[in-house]
């Protein structure tokens, strides 16, 4: 495996002038030996232009980009000796599946016994060891993807293995089931993985550290808790979590803290000290962490009631607070005010976060 240097930007334009002409805003950032990272963010966000840069198959326009310290910028996918397994299966249909997983090994000249003790290795972790005699063209979807994450974990010497979207056509319990193998390979064969996804479940399940991307650019690199607890910006906020992030227009004025036109008591004062020349900001807060509050009750706001439903396992309120839509994920069985009627929320409590220009006041 390999410590994987970046420090790079890419630009599909020949003169890039503005931010817009980038499709990877300048970046720096190690992954470390051993790693399991994930690549977050919505379609055309940079992360697979990212990907394909790391792997080879693209060169950076500007950077350079270093495996445990030597200069890779212009080695092909060969050179750098990386594997990589992409959205849509890749297999050779008239091989059986052991003849698959074996394919890159035979292509290094390792010893028969080897490439039978590994593929066996690699078959059973995959509970794919039933099928090894069978030939890959009459297989389902689901399986040929399997043989094609099994061809890229098969080989040990690998520097990187890079995913790119590859639970795309498994149906969701098999997600589920290949994301707990994959946590299970990394923790035995401390692999260093690289896994892009639109889908969050797969990246915060699946990675110790999460890298989420808009428009070009990484905007925070955290665990599943930072991300989830302490969003760097508000589009991490927004997209992190089901529903996302609470946001509400705040100011500090006059020794006190303004919710929209209503004032709120109870601001620590470790807070109060850094709102008090930030000027207009954002109040952003988790819909699991909004409470039902008493009237009028330090930190709380009121809300016209747009919805109520019965999720099962929580109460989804849906409100209005002064034209900004606000959701609460509250207690299975809470029943509150009707559509129409008011409910008053604390907005105020440990995990509130405070936003200026769309990123975190620390």
């Amino acid at each position: 495996m390999a410590e994987i240097e970046l420090d790079l930007s890419h630009s599909y334009v020949a003169d890039p002038r503005t931010d817009d002409d980038y499709a990877l805003l300048p970046l720096k950032f190690t992954f470390q030996d051993g790693g399991a990272y994930a690549l977050l963010g919505p379609s055309g966000c940079g992360k697979t232009t990212l990907l394909n840069c790391v792997s080879g198959l693209l060169r950076p326009s500007h950077g350079r980009i270093l495996f445990d310290g030597r200069d890779v910028t212009g080695k092909t996918p060969q050179a750098r000796n990386i594997a990589q397994v992409f959205q849509f299966p890749v297999v050779y249909d008239t091989m059986t599946v052991a003849e698959n997983l074996a394919f890159p090994l035979r292509n290094r000249g390792m010893a028969r016994d080897r490439i039978r003790e590994r593929v066996g290795r690699i078959a059973e972790m995959l509970e794919m060891s039933s099928v090894l005699d069978r030939r890959a063209s009459g297989l389902t979807a689901d399986a040929k993807q399997k043989i094609s994450l099994g061809r890229g974990l098969v080989r040990s010497d690998v520097s990187a293995i890079l995913f790119d979207e590859p639970l795309t056509v498994i149906d969701p319990q098999l997600k589920w089931e290949l994301r707990r193998k994959l946590k299970e390979i990394h923790h035995e064969f401390k692999l260093t993985l690289i896994y892009v996804t639109h889908d969050q479940t797969e990246a915060l399940t699946f990675a110790d550290q999460v890298m989420v991307m808009a428009r070009g650019r990484a905007v925070q690199v955290g665990s599943a808790d930072d991300l989830f607890q302490r969003p760097a910006h508000t589009f991490v906020g927004h997209f992190i979590g089901s529903p996302g992030m609470n946001f509400l227009p705040a100011q500090w004025r006059e020794g006190a803290l303004d919710v929209g036109q209503r004032r709120v008591a109870g601001v620590p004062e470790a807070m109060a000290a850094k709102l008090a020349g930030a000027g207009p900001v954002k109040l952003g807060v988790r819909p699991e962490y909004l409470r039902l509050a008493e009237p009028d009750a330090a930190g709380a706001v009121p809300m016209r009631v747009e919805r109520v439903q019965d999720v099962g396992t929580y109460t989804l309120l849906v409100a209005d607070f002064e034209g900004v839509p606000v959701r609460a994920r509250l207690g299975n069985g809470a029943v509150p005010a009707a559509a129409g009627g008011t409910v008053w929320l604390s907005v105020l409590n440990p995990h509130t976060c405070f936003y200026r220009d769309e990123e975190l006041i620390r």
